[in-house]
């Protein structure tokens, strides 16, 4: 069966490739997995009694049943799962590949959503100068050791994974602020992840139907 990706209708990332769907899209796209979208209004999402916060969710292509999933890791994984290509066959490459993927969401983006939180809320706050070195030192922690592990290798633990997409699609929250630049290992590992033809299929699909939205 053909996986439903649920997207908003009107994302606030705007064809910015920083809405969560365009995690799964793009390791649609990697896998080579056709697949089909749904638009979900934002009011809807807010008044739904289910514990969904994080669209999109997926249904597998798992022909013997189907599967609906929130959270674009869950649902990252999940599709890896079904599809050579994006984790490794070998058990502990594979356990490597996963674990990086939750250092993305778990260890890296969270300092990141938290600079991001307060230049939206607090940046007229008296507090938000003072406080704003903190935050990007907490960014720059997990950069810093990011970089190391990285080091001259085109990928985080051999060849392309899950593991790097989601890292990519994480460190490109911070496109603006000039703190990815400082780490021009890692700025080049976001520019080679984001020239994979499948991340260029994937974007050009997010970014056609935020086109269509506005016209």
């Amino acid at each position: 069966m053909t996986p439903i990706g649920t997207t908003f209708a009107q994302s606030p990332a705007e064809g910015e490739a920083l809405a969560h769907d365009m995690r799964v899209r793009w390791a649609l796209e990697e896998v080579g997995q056709p697949y089909e979208v749904f638009l979900h209004a934002f009011r809807a999402m807010q008044e739904s009694t289910q514990l969904e916060p994080d669209s999109p969710e997926q249904i597998s292509a798992d022909e013997e049943c189907e599967l609906s999933l929130f959270e674009s890791g869950a649902t990252v994984i999940d599709i890896a799962a079904h599809h050579p290509g994006l984790l490794p066959g070998d058990a502990n490459a594979r356990a490597h590949a996963i674990r990086w993927l939750f250092a993305a969401l778990n260890t890296v983006e969270p300092p990141i959503i938290e600079l991001e939180t307060a230049s939206l809320m607090e940046r007229d706050k008296p507090w938000y100068l003072q406080h704003l070195p903190f935050l990007e030192g907490r960014i720059r922690t997990r950069l810093g050791a990011l970089s190391r592990q990285l080091g001259e290798a085109d990928w985080l633990d051999g060849d392309f994974s899950a593991a790097d997409l989601m890292m990519v699609m994480v460190l490109s929250r911070l496109d603006g602020s000039g703190i990815l630049a400082r780490y021009p290992n890692l700025a080049a590992y976001v520019a080679r992840g984001r020239a994979r033809p499948a991340y260029r299929r994937a974007f050009d699909a997010q970014l056609a139907v935020s086109t269509a939205l506005k016209s």
